[in-house]
């Protein structure tokens, strides 16, 4: 099924990108409960559906009413309207002015170039169309998928660094390592 036009913030070749609503609860709780999804996010732990609904689209529904072009936004296939996961342009954890590009998909939608499809549009857009100097991206260290996500949508590798113990706690150092990409509006041109 179509998400509804005026829902949609951006469409791909093979993509609609759509803003979220209450009712995808359900959506984000069965993308959470994958462990393989979560591996590199919480070892596996799935998202409680209590969280996603009184804690995470709350948040995502506060960021279209502040914020044109920054947010969180479902991602379905064109054809036939599966949910495929979702995608994120916000502002970064560490470096606020920076924007933070992100997504999450299900393991189904896994090495079919979907994450680098929507991290590409994300990106040209921020240059193109919304006026951002710097995307960034973070990953774990050992999250090569990801990271090969990043650098096909033109983002460089900037720099290595350390998750905080208290953003993953009870997680060695080890597993804690991470990466940062980025890409800059003047690089991009070039």
């Amino acid at each position: 099924m179509r998400p509804m036009s005026h829902a949609i913030f951006l469409e791909t070749e093979r993509m609609i990108l759509r803003r979220a609503t209450p009712q995808d609860a359900h959506l984000l709780y069965e993308l959470d409960s994958d462990p393989e999804v979560m591996r590199f996010i919480s070892r596996g732990v799935p998202t409680p559906l209590e969280r996603i609904e009184r804690e995470l689209l709350p948040r995502w529904l506060r960021y279209y009413e502040e914020h044109a072009h920054l947010g969180v936004w479902p991602a379905h296939e064109k054809a036939g309207g599966g949910f495929l996961g979702w995608f994120h342009l916000r502002p970064d954890a560490y470096v606020p002015e920076e924007k933070e590009v992100g997504y999450r998909l299900k393991r189904e939608a896994w090495g079919q170039g979907y994450a680098t499809e929507g991290t590409r549009a994300l990106v040209l857009n921020a240059f193109t169309q919304w006026g951002i100097a710097k995307v960034s991206a973070r990953t774990l260290e050992r999250n090569l998928a990801s990271r090969r996500v990043m650098e096909k949508a033109g983002l460089s590798f900037e720099h290595a660094f350390l998750y905080e113990e208290r953003l993953l706690p009870g997680w060695p150092e080890e597993e804690r390592r991470a990466v940062k990409y980025s890409l800059s509006r003047e690089a991009f041109r070039l």
